[in-house]
């Protein structure tokens, strides 16, 4: 069976009917309620981005999850990501085991090493070990999870000489995910440590990762992990109207807004322009947005060609109108795409 979840960043840009942005506690609740809704549509899974930014709200996606986890019964949990080049592995296990424990077994942890750096300083991280910080601090986790007795000698990260770490999660092996945007060297490491993979697809053509998901099974495979330990995920932006059209429409100046204020930060910025929009929600772009049947279709023209298991659709909820959230036409495209 493949999974339906949605993904969000808890975005706080300027809606376009009124120019005003919602404060980050209103999008804080907004998101709880989101979260119920999803778990009401049948949904398999939510998952909240960490940033540090003031467009966006959410620095502690484990705090919103744990007040959704009560609230909700059936739905997964996950950070979308979970900056770990930052955080305290041990704090890290901590948190999501309690999620579990709150959620009665529906918590996962998805990692990353962040497309933003702004925790780096905000936590008193160097940049120049942005890669051996996340490596490390992932085999730490994982000793974490696979041990209630931690062992472990750090070079970057601290030493912990025969302590336990509590509360162990209700699940026997809390799901730990590695997101990245489609790096060969991480999806080689990712597969060398039999963990499920999350790919970032949020530009170029989605099926282009069709490579990459083959040489991180054949990897997987050759280390000695079964097939359902090689889960791959994908995370697409989208969004979902009953009129296709009116989606197109709808969704330029929210995406507009998003890509624009991302790219300031980075070099060799230009303006997002209509029509390169108009390519990436095309039949070959990496967003989904349309009515249900058009993206249905789409989606299932990728899971055909990539095999994967999960599908996060990004929501710009906090960009759009709350009041817009179409998690019943998401709900439409499971039904089109036969995901029961």
């Amino acid at each position: 069976m493949i999974e339906l979840g949605i993904s969000t960043f808890g975005e706080t840009t300027p809606l376009e009917s009124t120019g005003e942005t919602y404060s980050h506690a209103e999008r804080i609740r907004q998101l709880v309620a989101e979260i119920e809704l999803a778990d009401q549509v049948g949904l398999d899974v939510f998952g909240i981005g960490e940033h540090h930014r003031e467009d966006f709200a959410v620095s502690a996606p484990e705090i919103v999850l744990a007040a959704a986890a009560k609230q909700t019964k059936y739905i997964r949990l996950t950070p979308a990501v979970t900056v770990l080049s930052s955080n305290d592995p041990v704090r890290v296990y901590q948190q999501y085991a309690t999620l579990d424990a709150i959620s009665n077994g529906r918590a996962e942890i998805m990692v990353g090493r962040g497309s933003f750096v702004e925790s780096f300083p905000l936590f008193g991280y160097d940049l120049a070990d942005y890669e051996e910080l996340f490596d490390e601090k992932l085999n730490m986790l994982q000793a974490i999870r696979d041990h209630t007795v931690l062992k472990w000698q750090g070079r970057l990260t601290q030493s912990v000489q025969d302590r336990p770490v509590y509360p162990r999660a209700i699940q026997d092996n809390l799901p730990i995910w590695v997101a990245t945007g489609g790096n060969l060297e991480s999806t080689v490491r990712i597969a060398q440590a039999g963990l499920p993979i999350a790919y970032a697809i949020i530009g170029g053509n989605p099926k282009t990762f069709g490579q990459l998901i083959k040489i991180y099974k054949e990897i997987g495979h050759r280390q000695g992990y079964q097939e359902h330990q090689l889960k791959v995920a994908s995370h697409s932006w989208g969004w979902i109207e009953d009129d296709n059209q009116e989606a197109i429409e709808h969704y330029f100046y929210p995406t507009k807004v998003s890509v624009d204020n991302i790219g300031r930060d980075r070099s060799h910025w230009r303006e997002m322009t209509k029509a390169q929009y108009l390519d990436a929600v095309g039949t070959d772009g990496a967003m989904f947005v349309g009515d249900p049947e058009h993206v249905a279709q789409k989606m299932i023209t990728m899971f055909e060609k990539l095999g994967i298991n999960r599908f996060m659709l990004h929501l710009p909820v906090g960009s759009m109108p709350h009041a817009a959230v179409p998690f019943g036409t998401v709900q439409k495209v499971r039904e089109k795409t036969f995901l029961e």
